[in-house]
């Protein structure tokens, strides 16, 4: 029932390792696109995934062209602060990859260039902040599309 969830150059630890958790909570795919800013083995990260981490269906690449190569004919939608539709407009399919950036400054000026048209954010109602934490807006975007896969 789940998605695929891709997080591109990932930065910390317990983000990543919080994601791992939730996607093998839906019954989704981790994708994870080096560089990471902390060691796959890191115990903090194999912390925040509990002892679940090794139940993951984990796909890891070397660069973005990697992921690409591997899975440029899938659909996909991206998250971002800079997308001008919602994210409950997201048409929501068993499968979709749903793409995200990295914590300190997002998903690279290059795909959001590219993928206007599939560029989604999750509404803010405060001018004070910029984004949410990325463990939560995986969360917020990956349980409204099983809500919307349910009806």
């Amino acid at each position: 029932m789940g998605f695929n969830i891709v997080l591109i150059e990932p930065e910390i630890h317990t983000n990543t390792g919080n994601i791992g958790r939730l996607t093998l909570a839906t019954g989704s795919q981790l994708h994870l696109v080096k560089p990471f800013g902390f060691e796959i083995t890191d115990k903090r990260l194999k912390r925040a995934g509990l002892d679940y981490w090794q139940h993951i269906p984990l796909f890891i690449y070397e660069n973005i062209e990697e992921f690409y190569a591997k899975n440029g004919d899938k659909k996909m939608v991206y998250l971002s602060s800079h997308g001008t539709k919602k994210h409950w407009d997201i048409e929501f399919k068993k499968d979709l990859f749903l793409v995200f950036g990295k914590e300190s400054s997002g998903l690279p000026e290059s795909i959001i260039e590219r993928n206007q048209e599939s560029l989604f954010k999750i509404p803010l109602y405060s001018d004070k902040i910029r984004s949410l934490n990325l463990a939560n807006a995986v969360s917020v975007v990956l349980y409204e599309g099983l809500r919307s896969l349910e009806k």
